[in-house]
């Protein structure tokens, strides 16, 4: 081979491996991009699904804390009333108090019907079935049309079993937010 053919091929060699080296060099270049930018990627959407959790996390305890203080007012208002009932002393102010607490809560409770994941409905529910009774007996003893076995102290009774079950919901509310461990208290 003459030495004019061998240094042609010589430097279509190195011309070719210049060629070849930036061509690797660049695709190596464009993985790495694409890498950082589906990592980018990823870290959005995770930032998005964060984000996305913690306004449903707000908007469950905005609705829990609003649910536990309609409950709260209104057994305390059917509390009074069973005591003016004790003292025959039930006035058209404690009536209006309960028809306005009852009113509350049931708006309270359709609200948490869309929030509240299944568990925390199923304690709700309950709380507002005990609601309803106790509701239906007040009104009953109220109008002096009670059915049998129903008197005051059946009322207080009553009562008493409510917050037991407002208990467990508030426990339910609380495992649900992370606040308290799930085996705990129950």
């Amino acid at each position: 081979m003459s030495s004019s053919v061998s240094q042609i091929l010589v430097a279509v060699l190195g011309i070719g491996g210049t060629l070849a080296s930036a061509l690797l060099t660049q695709r190596a270049g464009n993985r790495a991009r694409d890498r950082e930018l589906q990592h980018a990627r990823q870290l959005q959407a995770d930032e998005r699904e964060y984000v996305t959790r913690q306004t449903q996390l707000e908007a469950r305890r905005t609705c829990y804390a609003a649910l536990n203080a309609g409950t709260r007012d209104f057994i305390n208002v059917m509390t009074k009333l069973v005591h003016a009932l004790e003292r025959d002393e039930v006035t058209e102010e404690l009536r209006s108090d309960l028809d306005r607490s009852r009113r509350d809560h049931r708006l309270r409770h359709a609200e948490a019907q869309m929030v509240l994941p299944d568990p925390v409905m199923a304690a709700a529910s309950t709380v507002n079935r005990h609601f309803g009774d106790l509701y239906g007996l007040l009104l009953r003893l109220d109008r002096g049309t009670p059915e049998p076995g129903e008197n005051v102290e059946a009322a207080q009774e009553t009562i008493n079993r409510l917050w037991d079950a407002l208990w467990t919901m508030r426990h339910v509310m609380r495992v649900d937010l992370g606040i308290t461990p799930p085996d705990e208290g129950a």
